[in-house]
Parts: structure tokens; C-alpha cells; sequence
């Protein structure tokens, strides 16, 4: 069974948040069970094409509206990746420094737009195209309905909704870019007064699925804008749950770690990567260390974050952490924090330093307000760090409240007096050092890797087959 993930993102190729790292992973997983599953994204202006080398196995003109585009499929040579990548060029529109911008229309209509023209050429056709978020929202939709594309309508169409409050809305005024269809279809386009590409490709695609079961649920009730839509398409969705690649995030073998660590020696190896992020920070490695990597974002909570690291401070003896950028008055107003002896920050984000928090916090907080599957709290897991969390989305699918027999901190809803109460349990729990360190060793074994999630978008693909 070939598959064909199209995505704006692939780690390690192109990364802004946790899809890059679903599409870069998922694949080798789907493999190991037999599949043959590659990836197609947007050739970006980035250090890794840079870096690597291409071979033009297409070359093709599109048309967008009245405008003409030359573009190239390429092919990623001599890639350890363990699938095949393909990247669409077209360098007026995608070759940028950028992955998303605040217009990206024309952008990635004209990669959908491509994709479809080269599959068109390819004699051996996928079995099934999984398309990740609205970027990639209008395949289901142009192979179904658009004329040019009638040889393809046979093919089977996965949407996997990553986070539902990016649509990528616009105007009816740009329907003509897109390759002729019925206009009598046109509905199948629109919600609410706008073209959405998130709400078509739930309507056109043959399978729906989101990134847990909690966040299918969750999605019912707030969608920005899409509820009755999923609720009215319930019978085709589904919530599985993502993975992490235990390739990539392996305490024992992670080049990245100051001292590498196993489930025997998880007390001192945790001990030394938190030396040295105390040294490297000015804290003191005698106090519980609580850490946050991520966006400084609404969704995240950040906002309130000012206010929970300093009452939480000035409550409980606990150093804290933060690596992450996002809103600039999040981060301004953090950084007035920077004085006390037990705060610390890296604005901005660096994949090295992230592998050494992981291996080195006592904690790490996720107090989210939105939180569609998450992959920081299986990253903390995997490296003995118990995870301070949400009960919402994936965080609820995946932490269990150390009261309730499980190895982690749930509050339920995000609030400056809920979160501090739940960094002050954690801060207690810490100095319980038999049991704290008896739940960094068992967490450890917490099997969240891609094995399970794999096996059962293999199943949903094979059931479209049928």
C-alpha cells in the first residue's frame, strides 16, 4: 500500500510546531508495517535544502487563476530520513525564509495545485493521500470535484486535523484560482460566508481524524466555528492518538544530552544534565527544577505566566526555567522576572538545549488551554520528567494524576490559583525522594512511541480500501 503525506511541515526539513514532527515520524513507523509511505512539502529558503542535495524528477506549469507558474518536484538524495521526501518548487510563491506568512492563499493552493498535477503523471498512483491541516484542506475537495483531476477521484483522502483554530479562510472573490468544478458544488467549499479549506476537507475527505480522542470530543463542542460540522460528520472521525519517535527521543543514545541515561541509571544521569543547566542558568540544582518549552502564547496559558511564576516563587523553594518566544508583552513582562535568584530564560528556541531540559527538569509545566494532542509531555515521560498538565485534549489521553495511581500533576483549568496549587503539589511530591525518583524510573518505560498509533492509521487505510 503506497501512502502520500502532503504537509506544509517535516522534521527535521521544515519545523514551526508538532506536525513538522507527526510527518517527519509517522511515516518510518507505517513502514515497519509493511507500507511504503513518503512525504511532499513546499521547497522552502532553509538551512537543510541548503545543506542536502535534489534531483528535478518533474517539471510542470500551473495555472492560478490568469497567472502562469513554472514549478519542479524534488527529490531529497541520499536521505536518512527512511522515506522518501519530495519537495514542490515554486519559487516566486514557497521558495522563502519563511514556512507561513499572514496571506499564504495563493502559496499553498498553488502547492496543492502542483501535487495533483504531478500525481497526475505518475503511473503507479498512491493508494491513499493523508493530508495534515487547511493547508492541505482543498486535495479532497479538487480530486473529487474539480474536472482535471476526475482520474484521480478514486483515490481514498485522510484528513488528520493537527490544532482546528487554523481554517485558512478566504474570500468567494478567489474561487476562480482554484481548478474548474461544478459551481453547483460550491457549498462544499464554503462555511459561514467564506471559503474555508479545513471545513471542505472534512466534508471531502473520506476519513477525519484528529491527534487524540479527547480533542474529537473536545472539537463537538469548540471548533472555532466548526462544531455542528463535525458533529454532523461524526460517523467518519476518529481521534488517534499521536506518537513520539523513541529513535529521536532516547535518553540512553540522544547525542544531545550532557549524560546519556537508562532506566537504572535515571537518577544520575537526570542529576547531571540538571547540573548543567543550572550552571548554564545561574540556578541552584538543590531546589526542585520546574520547566516550560513551548510558545509564549494564549493557548499555552503564557499569558497568566508572569503571575504564576511569581507567586508560585514566593509560595514554594523551586527554581523555574523557560525556553519558548511567542507574544512580545509575554515576553517583555518576563523578563523582569530575570533578576530573581530562582527564574531563569532563553527566548527563542534551540533544539539542543530543549533535549538537555527534557533529560535535566524535575518538572515540566503544560498548563494549556488549548492542546490537541501535545508532545512535550510524552518528550518528558520519555526522559523521567514528570509533566504538570491540563486535563484537556491529548494531556488528559496521556497523564494520570499521581493521586489517582498515575505519574503525573492534572489540574482542571487554567488559572493563576490552579496552577500554582498544582507546581505547589509537585514541589511537595519532589521532596518525597523515594517516591518521586521511583516515578522517574517507571515513567520512563511509558510507551507513547508511534508503534501503537501507527498500526491503527494502517487499519483506517486499509478499511478505505475495502
Amino acid at each position: 500500500m503506497n501512502i502520500l503525506h502532503i504537509s506544509a511541515e517535516c522534521f527535521p526539513i521544515a519545523k514551526v510546531g508538532g506536525l513538522a514532527d507527526v510527518v517527519g515520524a509517522l511515516p518510518n513507523y507505517q513502514k515497519e508495517l509493511g507500507t511504503n509511505s513518503n512525504v511532499v512539502i513546499p521547497f522552502f529558503n532553509n538551512r537543510f535544502n541548503q545543506e542536502h542535495t535534489f534531483e528535478v524528477i518533474f517539471t510542470g506549469n500551473l495555472q492560478l487563476g490568469e497567472t502562469s507558474y513554472g514549478f519542479r518536484i524534488l527529490k531529497l538524495l541520499n536521505s536518512t530520513l527512511g522515506f522518501d521526501l519530495f519537495c514542490v518548487d515554486i519559487t516566486e510563491l514557497l521558495y522563502t525564509e519563511y514556512v507561513y506568512s499572514n496571506d499564504d492563499t495563493e502559496r499553498f493552493l498553488a502547492f496543492q495545485i502542483a501535487t495533483l498535477d504531478w500525481l497526475l503523471t505518475l503511473k503507479e498512483k498512491p493508494d491513499i493521500l493523508h493530508t495534515h491541516d487547511h493547508h492541505t484542506g482543498l486535495i479532497p475537495f479538487m480530486i473529487s470535484q474539480s474536472f482535471r483531476y476526475k482520474t484521480l477521484k478514486e483515490i481514498p483522502t485522510v484528513l488528520t486535523i493537527h490544532n482546528a483554530q487554523y481554517q485558512g479562510w478566504f474570500s468567494h472573490e478567489k474561487t476562480f484560482l482554484i481548478p474548474s468544478f461544478d459551481k453547483k458544488n460550491i457549498g462544499l467549499l464554503d462555511w459561514d460566508g467564506s471559503i474555508n479549506p479545513l471545513a471542505c476537507a472534512i466534508k471531502c475527505a473520506w476519513s477525519v481524524t484528529t491527534v487524540s480522542p479527547s480533542y474529537m470530543e473536545e472539537l463537538k463542542l469548540n471548533a472555532n466555528g466548526l462544531e455542528a460540522l463535525l458533529s454532523h460528520e461524526s460517523d467518519k472521525c476518529v481521534g488517534i492518538i499521536n506518537g513520539i519517535d523513541w529513535n529521536v527521543w532516547d535518553p540512553e543514545r540522544d547525542p544531545k544530552l550532557i549524560k546519556n541515561f537508562s532506566k537504572t541509571t535515571v537518577v544520575s544521569g537526570k542529576k547531571a544534565n540538571k547540573k548543567w543547566l543550572c550552571e548554564k542558568f545561574n540556578l541552584d540544582k538543590n531546589k526542585p527544577l520546574f520547566c516550560f518549552i513551548g510558545r509564549l502564547v494564549g493557548e499555552k496559558g503564557a499569558d497568566l505566566f508572569f503571575d504564576i511564576f511569581k507567586k508560585s516563587l514566593k509560595e514554594n523553594t523551586i527554581s523555574i526555567l523557560l525556553l519558548g518566544s511567542g507574544h512580545k508583552e509575554t515576553e517583555q513582562q518576563l523578563a523582569t522576572l530575570n533578576s530573581h535568584a530562582d527564574y531563569n530564560s532563553f527566548i527563542g528556541y534551540d533544539e539542543t538545549l530543549a533535549h538537555i531540559i527534557y533529560a535535566g527538569a524535575d518538572f515540566l509545566l503544560m498548563p494549556s488551554r488549548v492542546e490537541p494532542c501535545g508532545l512535550n509531555q510524552m518528550y518528558a515521560l520519555r526522559y523521567g520528567t514528570t509533566p504538570i498538565v491540563n486535563s484537556i485534549g491529548g494531556l488528559k489521553d496521556t497523564v494520570i494524576d499521581i493521586e489517582d495511581g498515575g505519574y503525573g500533576i492534572c489540574h482542571d483549568g487554567v488559572s493563576i490559583d490552579k496552577v500554582t496549587a498544582a507546581i505547589s503539589k509537585a514541589a511537595l511530591f519532589y521532596t518525597d525522594k523515594k517516591r518521586f525518583q521511583k516515578n522517574s524510573r517507571s515513567i520512563l518505560s511509558i510507551d507513547y512511541s508511534w508503534s501503537h498509533s501507527a498500526k491503527e492509521y494502517v487499519q483506517l487505510y486499509k478499511s478505505l480500501k475495502l
